[in-house]
């Protein structure tokens, strides 16, 4: 990226207040900090109060900026950002359109990728997947091995875990968590405190929820 694109992004940006980082030619806002052993591509920018540090990269057309943190051996790429008080750190990587924001963390061997937004105080860790047009928001969150995928959401205090799949228009809320082999997917909702798990399928328009829900095993639960 020259300076003169750079300033179609950032119509006041000016050479004082700007500089391109020795690895890899980006663009950083002198408010920003970035480590000289960090990466930024020649097309992403990190500014605002960002830090990227250790041996995070950030490239492609990414951007990292507000209060941000991006590092350990962390990758943010494609037409990524990651920006507000958001962290993504040791192996993690966020690209694609993904976004990555508010106080939200993504850490471990996660991914967040596609149009995927993990957001508010969720965290994703481990080696979940969320990609697709998924939203993980609130207190929600995602780890061990599962993925949440499609259109589905996962918030408030639920909890995805083990190898577990959401995905379709499938909404997990409350403090409700699925976990095991189980899928929940279609439109179901799952909610309250319910628990699904095992190899339990939660599908169409199924709603499973209060205090003491418990669907495990091979049970399948539709419309």
């Amino acid at each position: 990226m020259t300076f003169e694109h750079l300033k179609d992004l950032f119509p006041q940006a000016t050479l004082e207040t700007w500089h391109q980082h020795p690895n890899g030619k980006g663009w950083v806002e002198n408010t920003a900090t970035v480590d000289d052993t960090a990466f930024v591509g020649p097309d992403a920018v990190v500014y605002g109060n960002a830090q990227v540090f250790e041996n995070a990269q950030v490239f492609g057309n990414a951007q990292v900026f507000g209060n941000a943190q991006v590092f350990g051996n962390a990758q943010v790429f494609g037409n990524a950002q990651v920006y507000g008080e958001a962290l993504v750190c040791e192996d993690a990587y966020v690209f694609g359109n993904a976004q990555v924001y508010g106080e939200a963390w993504v850490y471990g061997n996660a991914r967040v990728f596609g149009d995927a937004l993990v957001f508010e105080n969720a965290r994703v860790y481990g080696y979940a997947r969320v990609f697709g047009d998924a939203r993980v928001f609130e207190n929600a969150r995602v780890f061990g091995n599962a993925l949440v995928s499609g259109n589905a959401l996962v918030s408030g205090k639920a909890w995805v875990f083990g190898y577990a799949r959401v995905y379709g228009d499938a909404l997990v809320f409350g403090n409700a968590q699925v976990y095991g082999n189980a899928r929940v997917f279609g439109d179901a909702r799952v909610f309250g405190d319910a628990l699904v798990s095992g190899n339990a399928l939660v599908s169409k328009d199924a709603l499973v929820s209060g205090n003491t829900t418990l669907v495990s095993g091979n049970t399948t639960v539709s419309e």
